[in-house]
């Protein structure tokens, strides 16, 4: 299983459930490599998207504690293990854990890659993603050349599961 993110220096993902910024570049990796695969999320997540819909062309699995929500084209699920009994059912290599935090932390376990765009600058946050260079159970193998966007530089890394 896979994750995908995009962190700042602090390894912040996000502040009153919006993306710290948006980066075209990034946005274009995240629909490459989730394009005609799952992606798992939580609740809020979802409602992040444009019209609260989910990403097209994806298989969208969702977990909330709410036994009443349901949306259109989005496999609902209401505990971590009903997410992972579900995720079962695809290819490893197919699924994306897209966030947020509680998901990114609870899913992390089952996890062997994860696709991070590593932005160098600190924001004003509220959720965050486990700092996986302090994580022996983690590893760098790759990242690209550096990435501007306007004054903003970034990577993208790839940390694979030891």
């Amino acid at each position: 299983m896979n994750l995908i993110v995009a962190v700042d220096k602090n390894w912040a993902i996000g502040k009153d459930n919006k993306l710290l910024v948006s980066i075209p570049q990034d946005m274009k990796f995240f629909r490459e490599q989730t394009k005609g695969k799952v992606v798992a999320m939580g609740r809020k997540t979802l409602e992040s998207f444009p019209g609260g819909q989910p990403l097209k062309n994806r298989i969208n699995i969702v977990l909330t504690s709410d036994p009443e929500y349901h949306v259109n084209g989005v496999v609902v699920v209401h505990t971590i293990k009903e997410m992972v009994e579900e995720l079962k059912k695809y290819e490893s290599e197919d699924i994306f854990v897209i966030g947020g935090e509680s998901i990114y932390r609870q899913l992390l376990p089952y996890c062997h890659r994860a696709y991070v765009t590593r932005i160098d600058h600190a924001y004003d946050a509220d959720t965050y993603f486990p700092n996986l260079d302090e994580d022996p159970q983690w590893k760098m193998t790759k990242i690209s050349d550096e990435q501007t966007y306007f004054d903003l530089e970034y990577v993208f890394t790839i940390y694979e599961r030891v």
